[in-house]
């Protein structure tokens, strides 16, 4: 960590009223695999972890976590919690295209830059929100790590490795298929990328014309290349902290609550996915006093929550949590609250 650099900013979004600007602060850092940047909002709470944030592929901190984080109801969770937002290496915003032949690191060796990124800011536990390859990362992290990590939220996470029918379709889909298209793929559901909404040609246009699609590329290479999490029920390998499961309602694997491609709820369903982490870090004993928010008054219902994700789901109509989770057992004490959005 022998090289820092920091850059005091303010995130340009839109105030609630009687809302200031939340500053900002950047920072990068070296690890054993590279440098990695990473952004902090707040102020550290001594009682309390820190959010930390890990993004999906083809995305930044920003353009994967801001509508959620800028949603009036969870700006009562910002306010008690400090947060760092992870960008992977040659994601962050002006990122230097990294030079022909540059060895990406792997998802397991990003996972290892996060203790140097919490040891420099002298935090030592995090409640983890990543997406896609950011929640893979995270949970590798967290089974190498666990008593740094108090919870995760996951949100459409395949902790599987590719086999061999995933490669032939992969390499198959690259022979007619560009790089972008093939990320939008990952990212969102081929109903959604047919409609062609205004969401999605908002982020075809990010990925296709991101100065940085060479840095992409060898993300999206990594992720591709992930091992097995290897999750056992009730085995040695399991996450010892409570989840939170979540996956888009638009994710064509919706039924197993690990979708490789289709819907971002951070994007599309940011109030029910913050009602959701409300209730999870109330469940964690936090925020204990939270009134309820007019979204979970009028759209509760819409949330479910499910006993397992092996086989038949049997679901129920409320905020539950639940103890079986399935592939993604936390066993106890941990707990398992699924989201669908």
């Amino acid at each position: 960590m022998a090289e820092l650099q920091e850059v005091q900013i303010t995130e340009e979004k839109p105030l609630l009223p009687g809302q200031t600007p939340e500053a900002a602060k950047t920072h990068s850092v070296e690890t054993p695999y590279g440098s990695v940047t990473f952004t902090v909002y707040g102020t550290p709470k001594p009682t309390r972890p820190a959010i930390l944030t890990y993004h999906d592929v083809g995305l930044n901190y920003k353009s994967c976590f801001q509508p959620l984080f800028q949603f009036g109801d969870m700006q009562e969770i910002i306010q008690n919690f400090v947060r760092v937002h992870v960008d992977a290496p040659g994601m962050e915003e002006g990122a230097p295209v990294f030079p022909l032949g540059y060895q990406y690191p792997s998802l397991d060796q990003l996972a290892d830059m996060i203790p140097c990124v919490l040891q420099y800011l002298n935090f030592s536990t995090i409640i983890g929100v990543g997406v896609g390859a950011g929640a893979y990362i995270l949970s590798r992290y967290a089974l190498n790590h666990p008593d740094t990590v108090e919870g995760l939220v996951l949100i459409n996470i395949d902790p599987n490795a590719k086999g061999w029918m995933d490669w032939a379709a992969h390499k198959l889909t690259g022979l007619t298929s560009s790089i972008p298209e093939m990320i939008l793929g990952h990212l969102f559901s081929q109903e959604e990328l047919s409609g062609n909404s205004e969401l999605i040609q908002k982020y075809r246009n990010i990925i296709t014309h991101a100065p940085n699609l060479d840095n992409i590329e060898l993300y999206w290479n990594s992720y591709n290349n992930r091992r097995d999490l290897n999750f056992e029920r009730g085995g040695d390998i399991t996450l010892k902290c409570p989840v939170m499961l979540v996956v888009g309602d638009q994710a064509p694997h919706e039924d197993a609550v690990m979708a490789d491609s289709g819907g971002q709820p951070q994007l599309t369903q940011p109030g029910k996915l913050t009602e959701a982490f409300k209730y999870f870090l109330q469940g964690m004993g936090y925020m204990a006093s939270s009134c309820m928010t007019r979204l979970s008054r009028s759209r509760t219902a819409s949330l479910t929550s499910a006993a397992s994700i092996d086989g038949n789901r049997s679901r129920s109509r409320t905020l539950s949590q639940s103890s079986e989770s399935g592939t993604l057992s936390s066993g106890p004490p941990g707990h398992t609250m699924e989201v669908s959005c």
